[in-house]
C-alpha cells in the first residue's frame, strides 16, 4: 500500500469493510464449495433470502462474487478466488495470536495439586 494515493486507500478500506461482516464471510465460505442460489445460501446461513441478497449485493459491488439469473432463481459464485488467500492469511495470523496468548497464560498457571487416590481406587488394587 506504500505510495498509494488517498483515493486508492479509500477503495482498499471499502474492500476490507465488506469483509468485516461475519455473515458475508460465511457466504464466501459457502461459495468456496461452488455456486449456490440465494435460497440455498439463506437456508445454510439461517437468514432470510432478503438479508442474504443484501449481503450478496455488497459482495458483488466489490467484485467478490458474480451473479447469474436462471429462470426465477439467482445464482452466485466467487468472482475473485484471491479473497480466500487473504482470508487464510488473516486466519493464520489470528491462530498465531491465540497460540501466543495461550502460551502467555500458561506461564501464569498454578501447578495442579496431586489428587489423592480414593479408598475405592486403592481397594481395587
Amino acid at each position: 500500500m506504500e505510495g498509494l494515493p488517498q483515493e486508492a486507500l479509500v477503495q482498499v478500506a471499502a474492500y476490507f469493510q465488506v469483509l468485516s461482516e461475519p455473515t458475508r464471510l460465511q457466504i464466501l465460505n459457502l461459495l468456496r464449495e461452488g455456486e449456490r442460489s440465494v435460497g440455498e445460501l439463506a437456508l445454510l446461513c439461517h437468514y432470510s433470502a432478503a438479508n442474504v441478497s443484501r449481503h450478496l449485493t455488497m459482495l458483488q459491488q466489490h467484485g467478490l462474487v458474480e451473479r447469474e439469473s436462471r429462470g426465477n432463481s439467482v445464482y452466485y459464485r466467487i468472482a475473485d478466488e484471491s479473497v480466500y488467500e487473504l482470508c487464510d492469511v488473516v486466519c493464520g495470523n489470528i491462530a498465531r495470536q491465540f497460540d501466543r496468548m495461550a502460551q502467555n497464560r500458561a506461564a501464569f498457571a498454578l501447578p495442579q495439586p496431586k489428587v489423592a487416590k480414593t479408598a475405592k481406587a486403592r481397594a481395587a488394587r
